[in-house]
């Protein structure tokens, strides 16, 4: 499953995660300010959305790699349905009813197959167009993978990013503090 994916262009990610600002020069930013605790909480809301981002692209992520193996099992099947039609064998097997519970059947040989899409809705397909839509659905989910994996590792470098900024930020307040306190 190595599925080749390029970034659209002027784009740093697929999901569009803004870029984190890292501040080089604390001094120059903080110039003015009493107190980095303003600025500590913006870049905390921040990391807080980084880390809402994250879990929507798990959860995203983890749906997808349910979805890959029942879209590849229901093709490894239209694969044996075609070898027993050209062979015009019957085939008996077991389908699952519900948890834990299934019937045996005898499939005569066909060319059409019912696939359920959702929503409680299922249609009739020929073999070779089942075939071309899961075919066409595993690709697009495998393709979505790859482009979640890219944006969960840009999502971890912009939490690192604001983490380390952040602490800079708390650093440069300490210092800031000791400093007044030495004067005083």
């Amino acid at each position: 499953m190595n599925v080749e994916v390029t970034l659209p262009e002027g784009k740093t990610s697929f999901t569009g995660i803004p870029e984190s600002q890292f501040i080089d020069d604390v001094d120059s930013y903080m110039k003015g300010e009493e107190s980095a605790e303003a600025k500590i909480k913006s870049f905390d809301e921040i990391h807080q959305k980084y880390k809402f981002m994250e879990n929507s692209l798990a959860t995203r992520r983890k749906r997808l790699k349910a979805q890959v193996p029942d879209i590849r099992s229901s093709l490894a099947m239209i694969k044996k349905l075609r070898e027993k039609k050209s062979n015009e064998e019957t085939m008996e097997t077991q389908f699952l009813l519900s948890d834990q519970v299934y019937a045996k059947a005898v499939i005569s040989p066909t060319d059409k197959v019912c696939l359920w899409l959702g929503a409680n809705v299922m249609l009739e397909y020929s073999l070779e167009d089942a075939e071309e839509l899961l075919t066409k659905n595993c690709d697009s989910a495998e393709k979505n993978l790859a482009q979640i994996a890219f944006d969960l590792d840009y999502l971890r470098d912009q939490m690192t990013i604001t983490e380390v900024t952040m602490a800079r930020l708390y650093n440069w307040d300490v210092k800031r503090r000791k400093e007044k306190k030495a004067i005083a």
